[in-house]
């Protein structure tokens, strides 16, 4: 089996990581012999506009979100308007299309059954919400996914709320589904967030991510993983 390199990057502003994906897809466009990675990070208040964003799914100004302390991007991935900050685990896997199917339905479809799998790990029965892409339970979404891809090379991912706090949510339309409720495994589950469901969520979703693409997850180094050539903030 392949490796699939996993590297946990902490807590990071999106900006950074955006530049690292994007420089990561551009190592990966021009040689394809390297091992397929999956991107971890906890980030910063951020809120994202992807290529589907539609002004009603933004009540609050991108100024006035900034005011209250949140970075703000317009991206490349599909999708809407999203939320990543504490309490979610976020997964950016770079990955070679080409390698598995080049087929960008194939793709999110398998990200969703990652996290529904995952999910099912810790408990917690889950499921896809037909003409919707991400993951509900209960009637509620806790998980979103937007992607992009490059010469089927993947960047951008998915959002796991994990410990998240729904308020956070409030200044915006999630993914432009107006009338969501927005729920974390911490919500669910009913445990008190000490930290011990962050680890374990993430595991499984490792775990999750290597049985779905018939890869061996290898936890590396960032130097190890990222080299010279590809370099993220302390």
């Amino acid at each position: 089996m392949r490796a699939l390199r996993v590297v946990d990057l902490g807590r990071r502003r999106y900006g950074e990581i955006l530049l690292l994906q994007r420089s990561l897809v551009e190592h990966r466009v021009a040689d394809r012999s390297g091992d397929d990675l999956l991107l971890l990070v906890e980030h910063e208040p951020v809120v994202t506009l992807g290529r589907g964003s539609r002004a009603a799914s933004l009540p609050v100004a991108p100024a006035e979100l900034e005011r209250r302390g949140l970075d703000v991007f317009a991206v490349e991935r599909g999708g809407d308007v999203t939320w990543h900050g504490p309490g979610q685990l976020v997964g950016y896997p770079i990955l070679d299309l080409t390698r598995f199917r080049p087929d960008l339905h194939w793709y999110l479809r398998s990200l969703e059954q990652v996290l529904i799998e995952a999910l099912a790990e810790l408990d917690l029965p889950a499921e896809r919400n037909p003409g919707l892409t991400g993951v509900w339970t209960r009637g509620r979404k806790i998980a979103s996914i937007g992607i992009y891809v490059r010469q089927w090379i993947t960047l951008h991912g998915f959002a796991l709320n994990v410990e998240t706090d729904a308020r956070a949510f409030d200044s915006i339309v999630p993914c432009g589904i107006h009338g969501v409720t927005m729920t974390s495994l911490a919500a669910e589950l009913g445990r008190p967030q000490d930290g011990t469901l962050w680890d374990r969520a993430r595991d499984a979703v490792v775990t999750a991510m290597g049985r779905a693409l018939d890869l061996t997850p290898l936890w590396s180094k960032t130097a190890d993983v990222l080299g010279p050539a590809v370099t993220t903030p302390a």
